[in-house]
């Protein structure tokens, strides 16, 4: 592994970036979710240009204007349209044989890709985008993600035994269907506008869905589920922290790397 630390401008301030080097001619930038640093939560980014550097294409990491060992005021992934540009343009400095660079962001990083309407990329993997119109929420999950989660139960003999055996807070039931019952509530602004800026984009877009992670549930409550460009990971949580979920989503990666 070639790993390189730089920096670069934007509008005035140094931006730290770390660089895989590779051979390829198709390269990942990863825009980091959050107020996270490059590194990722336990590491997790470092992890994947790792291992998508080791596959031949060269990985982009950067912290934007704020965050980690960059410069400047953080202005959150509403504002970070400028910081994105800022870090396409150096991977294409750093690495001039690049034909083709994709775009690679986890929750807010994939709404700060949307909102910006592809910011330039070739194309774009999304994961688990944030719909929520607050920066932080703890609204329940949507009521499709409930009435999955209890059709689950109903599938496993141990929680059918746990109701006939008087186990269940019946009252906690009660409750849980009621808001599996509701109707979906009508996408939100953020929503709304992160098509509207997707829709501006030509370019290849893939979007990954971890199926427990309550930031994608209320994703796929927000956009329509025939869409032939989401792809679903059983059993995954938002950082793909398990060692299959970290597998499926190396590969979802790398076959977008590949499509042409």
């Amino acid at each position: 592994m070639n790993r390189r630390h730089f920096t670069f401008d934007c509008a005035g301030s140094a931006l730290a970036g770390t660089l895989e080097e590779a051979a390829g001619s198709t390269g990942l930038l990863i825009v980091t979710g959050g107020n996270e640093t490059r590194a990722g939560p336990f590491s997790s980014q470092a992890e994947l240009a790792s291992r998508i550097s080791a596959a031949g294409c060269p990985v982009l990491r950067f912290d934007r204007r704020g965050v980690g060992d960059s410069e400047g005021v953080n202005m959150g992934f509403r504002h970070s349209a400028e910081d994105i540009a800022a870090a396409l343009a150096a991977f294409r400095a750093q690495c001039p044989a690049l034909r083709r660079i994709i775009g690679f962001g986890n929750c807010d990083a994939a709404s700060a890709l949307m909102l910006a309407g592809g910011a330039g990329f070739d194309g774009l993997v999304l994961s688990n985008p944030w719909t929520y119109e607050d920066d932080h929420s703890d609204a329940p999950p949507p009521p499709s993600a409930i009435r999955a989660r209890y059709a689950a139960k109903l599938k496993n003999p141990r929680e059918l035994l746990r109701l006939l055996t008087g186990k269940v807070n019946l009252a906690k039931l009660a409750r849980g269907l009621l808001s599996a019952s509701s109707k979906p509530s009508a996408p939100t602004g953020l929503a709304q506008t992160m098509a509207v800026g997707l829709a501006a984009f030509a370019g290849s877009v893939r979007f990954l869905i971890a199926e427990r992670d309550r930031t994608g549930q209320a994703f796929l409550a927000a956009w329509d589920p025939r869409d032939p460009r989401l792809q679903r990971c059983p059993g995954a949580d938002h950082a793909y922290s398990d060692d299959s979920s970290r597998d499926w989503l190396v590969a979802q990666i790398l076959a977008a790397l590949a499509d042409e």
